[in-house]
């Protein structure tokens, strides 16, 4: 009997041939689903290898009616039986496949769901680091300003009590430099005292010696006119 597409032995030689293909397809499928680079694969080469493996079990979905078609059409019945087995088999093996497809699809659809929701995560995940950082970096810079103003503090405490120790020791050397120009003073006015009484003693001396001298002279005088 012959379709539209060839007979009905080529019909099935040729969906053989798909089931086949598609068989290998899927098992290539499931291999890279649980391999280790199966999330690459994800939105790669598997793709188009489950686009390829669904066209072929469509393909062998419709080669199925049409061979449902003609083997009713088959005049011997342990024939029409044999072909009736051999088109419901065919048939059931693209039903499982198909099944087997539609799992693995979702299954990959759940995978690219989960790994969009991570990639998501982990987006927020580095705003939030990002803004702990810069929340860090901002303390960080608010310690370090702390730091300097407690440093600069010390450093204008350091120089006030090195200027009040530098006012102290100049304090202490007036006070030294006063003592010595008291002293100074004090020995000028016992100095010019002495002085006083030394001038007052020489004119009494000169008093006297001239008193003398006056004497002497008057006492010659006064001798000699006694001598005469």
């Amino acid at each position: 009997m012959e379709g539209g597409g060839g007979t009905l032995s080529e019909i099935h030689q040729t969906a053989k041939k798909l089931l086949l293909r598609s068989r290998d397809g899927l098992e290539r499928l499931e291999r890279l689903e649980y391999s280790s680079t199966a999330a690459a694969a994800v939105s790669g080469a598997d793709s188009e290898l489950s686009f390829a493996v669904k066209k072929d079990i469509t393909q062998i979905q419709s080669l199925c009616v049409e061979m449902d078609r003609l083997w009713r059409s088959v005049a011997s019945k342990p024939q029409r039986d044999l072909w009736k087995r051999k088109v419901e088999q065919i048939a059931e093996e693209a039903e499982s496949l198909r099944e087997s497809l539609d799992k693995y699809n979702l299954r990959n659809q759940k995978r690219m769901k989960e790994a969009k929701e991570r990639a998501e995560l982990l987006r927020r995940a580095n705003g939030d680091s990002a803004h702990v950082l810069r929340i860090f970096d901002d303390e960080t810079q608010a310690m370090q300003s702390a730091r300097n103003s407690a440093r600069e503090l010390e450093n204008a405490n350091a120089i006030g009590e090195a200027i009040l120790s530098s006012i102290h020791g100049q304090r202490e050397r007036l006070k030294s430099a006063h003592r010595k120009a008291l002293d100074i003073l004090n020995t000028v006015g016992i100095s010019n005292s002495v002085l006083r009484l030394i001038e007052r003693r020489n004119r009494v001396d000169q008093w006297i010696k001239y008193a003398g001298m006056l004497l002497t002279v008057i006492f010659l005088f006064v001798f000699i006119l006694w001598r005469h």
